[in-house]
């Protein structure tokens, strides 16, 4: 077998490992784009601690058949860029949606979300949603509530007794 055949499987079972350890994946159409605003959202998704690679689409649809992804081949058209995520699933759609708010160029393509495949749409309402941290501020006000809501009551039935025995 060639070297340049032994190279190319490489990179299909590298993306493919990828794509099956990754807790989400979000595939990006980058053109038009310029250096330093692939360099800035590089930077982003680096400090979050996901990897964001640019491949052939040809080895990326045979990686995508070999991870059970057939859904995710008719997305890969054009230049594009995966972003993979392996602990947090917000995250890459989070950061890739912001940048894409502030810079028309960057087109959120389709993702992978847990295993499913997710459109465009999927991504952006993902993206939407609170962080970790908010959603968990948001659980404990709702716990905290019925036994808030219980002590201004004995406080008031406490006041309205002693306006009465006065």
């Amino acid at each position: 077998m060639s070297k340049v055949l032994e190279a190319k499987q490489a990179v299909v079972g590298e993306i493919s490992d990828k794509l099956k350890a990754s807790a989400s994946v979000v595939v990006v159409d980058y053109r038009g784009l310029n250096v330093s605003q692939v360099t800035e959202l590089r930077k982003q998704l680096r400090e979050a601690g996901i990897d964001f690679k640019v491949y052939k689409n040809s080895m990326t649809r045979r990686a995508a058949e070999a991870a059970g992804l057939e859904g995710l081949n008719e997305y890969l058209t054009g230049p594009n860029a995966i972003a993979f995520s392996n602990e947090d699933v917000v995250a890459p759609a989070k950061i890739l949606n912001d940048f894409a708010k502030q810079n028309d160029k960057l087109e959120i393509k389709a993702g992978v979300i847990e295993g499913a495949i997710a459109t465009e749409a999927d991504v952006k309402a993902l993206a939407e949603l609170p962080s970790r941290e908010g959603l968990l501020s948001m659980l404990l006000s709702v716990l905290q509530a019925p036994m808030r809501n219980f002590a201004l009551a004995t406080k008031a039935v406490a006041e309205q007794k002693e306006e009465q025995g006065a």
